[in-house]
């Protein structure tokens, strides 16, 4: 059965480029980003490697960890770090999790228990679903997983106004529409009543009997 939000990422002790982690204990009591290649020494992920790169202290702002996961070994890893330095002009410095023998690719539903237990002879095509991106929160709760096909560069600019929301709504009862951007007017849930809305927003806009409005909470 597939993972869903809300579900608990499954917790795993994998080598990494920054040694040996316990997943859970990694995460603590803030929210880490998830984000799986298919192989090492390919085009496109080496660029999002590189963007990320370069947002890591975005991120850590918002009390966030980076990790990236290829089903290779780590020592190509730490070989790839210098062509993605050199493609983007930044410096890994977040871990990167060595899966050569698919376990955490499959424990995430990545690959197929029948994909075998090893990463060598395989090509990208054959990873073709380890592109997916995974927001946990302090709670070890999935809070969004995004997958993309193999030819299509990740957007983490998304991917960090989703974290946005993700942490505004946890916080107030408030969803965010489409497009919402940071300091943007958010939605209140139907959970909370028009008196309520009253006293915990103050002026609001009733756009429809369902759909109110008002100014993103401090």
């Amino acid at each position: 059965m597939a993972l869903r939000i809300n579900d608990t990422a499954p917790d795993f002790v994998a080598e990494t480029t920054e040694g040996r982690i316990n997943f859970h204990e990694w995460i603590g009591d803030g929210y880490a980003v998830l984000f799986s290649h298919p192989k090492d020494f390919t085009p496109v992920c080496t660029t999002e490697l590189g963007v990320m790169a370069g947002m890591s202290e975005e991120f850590a702002k918002r009390n966030a960890k980076i990790i990236g996961i290829s089903v290779d070994p780590v020592d190509d890893h730490n070989k790839w770090k210098a062509d993605i330095e050199s493609v983007s002009g930044n410096t890994v410095a977040y871990p990167m999790i060595g899966d050569g023998e698919l376990e955490v690719a499959k424990l995430y539903e990545m690959l197929p228990a029948a994909a075998g237990d090893s990463s060598k002879g395989r090509t990208p095509a054959d990873n073709a679903t380890v592109r997916s991106v995974f927001i946990i929160g302090p709670d070890k709760k999935i809070k969004l997983s995004l997958t993309y096909p193999m030819t299509t560069g990740r957007n983490f600019d998304e991917i960090l106004r989703a974290l946005d929301s993700i942490q505004l709504t946890a916080g107030y009862q408030v969803a965010t529409p489409a497009n919402w951007k940071q300091g943007d007017d958010v939605i209140i849930t139907p959970a909370v009543s028009n008196e309520d809305a009253k006293e915990r927003f103050g002026e609001y806009e009733t756009v429809l009997p369902y759909l109110r409005k008002t100014k993103q909470p401090a």
